[in-house]
């Protein structure tokens, strides 16, 4: 009895490109630019490294991407929310919301908080924060110093999210929610309206 020789499995170029990515991004919320490496992120994906490179061309492209990815959907920083009349309540209580006790962090947020000890990976985020987060809120704002008053409401995101959400200092873990999107509505609004 001959053995058939079976044809080798076709590989779906988009199938595996999306397994690398995903792996990649599992890698870079647990352990940052520097702590993920392309072979590991090729075994999540059931990959070679050389494929990974194939496709990505390199694990800085590769966290590019993964970054892009990330914030590319945001969830607090909404075209909605910056551009309504309550914009300060709305992302006050969307702050709130996600850095509640037991909320799974955000993706974007980890991965960057993992990666900002990198200069190459904290030089990409800069670029992608620019790009999403920072661009919506500075063309949802008049007045002076737009680009700042936008900074500021992304360090009020990322601080509270440090503070309350990863190290849980006491009066922000334990805060009534109604209590800190009251007081950080107020300061959201001034600084999206402008004084």
């Amino acid at each position: 009895m001959a053995a058939t020789k079976t044809a080798p499995r076709r590989r779906n170029a988009a199938t595996t490109r999306a397994a690398i990515l995903e792996s990649a991004r599992r890698a870079f919320v647990a352990r940052g630019y520097d702590g993920a490496g392309v072979r590991e992120i090729a075994e999540g994906a059931g990959v070679t490294a050389m494929l990974v490179n194939r496709y990505f061309g390199s694990k800085e492209k590769l966290f590019a991407e993964v970054v892009a990815a990330a914030m590319a959907a945001p969830s607090i920083l909404t075209q909605e929310n910056v551009h309504a009349a309550d914009a300060g309540a709305r992302i006050a209580r969307e702050m709130v919301a996600a850095t509640a006790a037991g909320a799974t962090p955000l993706d974007g947020f980890l991965i960057m908080l993992r990666s900002a000890s990198s200069e190459r990976a904290a030089e990409i985020g800069q670029v992608e924060i620019g790009k999403r987060h920072e661009r919506t809120l500075v063309d949802a704002m008049s007045g002076r110093d737009a680009a700042v008053r936008a900074a500021l409401v992304l360090a009020l995101t990322a601080g509270l999210q440090v503070m309350r959400q990863m190290i849980a200092l006491p009066a922000l873990a334990k805060a009534e929610p109604a209590v800190l999107q009251r007081m950080l509505a107020p300061v959201i609004q001034l600084l999206l309206r402008g004084p």
